[in-house]
């Protein structure tokens, strides 16, 4: 799995990937120009994660969950309590996907 799979997996890669096969479908875009967008993308997340993300989050719960593929860690924590600087929230369940930011670069 590309580390990159990670971010086209969030709501608003979901939603662009979307936006970008209906125009391809419909010929207002051609899909190297599609393919260019993505890739610009992928690149844009690496660096504003890099760079602009400062925030420290704190997590407890249950480990439901937890597993390493091509090293790439998933963990699933269940009556998750997240703390931030902003306050306190709580979720059924909560995916952590982590991976080295060394991989990024490759």
């Amino acid at each position: 799995m590309a580390i990159f799979e990670l971010y086209r997996r969030s709501t608003i890669a979901m939603c662009l990937i979307e936006s970008l096969d209906q125009m391809v479908s419909s010929g207002v875009l051609n899909p190297e120009l599609a393919i260019c967008v993505l890739l610009q993308f992928d690149k844009s997340m690496t660096e504003a994660l890099e760079n602009k993300v400062k925030s420290k989050v704190s997590i407890k719960g249950h480990l439901h969950t937890y597993r390493n593929c091509d090293d790439v860690w998933t963990f699933i924590v269940q009556n998750a309590q997240i703390k931030t600087e902003e306050g306190q929230e709580t979720a059924e369940f909560v995916r952590i996907v982590a991976c080295d930011s060394k991989l990024l670069n490759q």
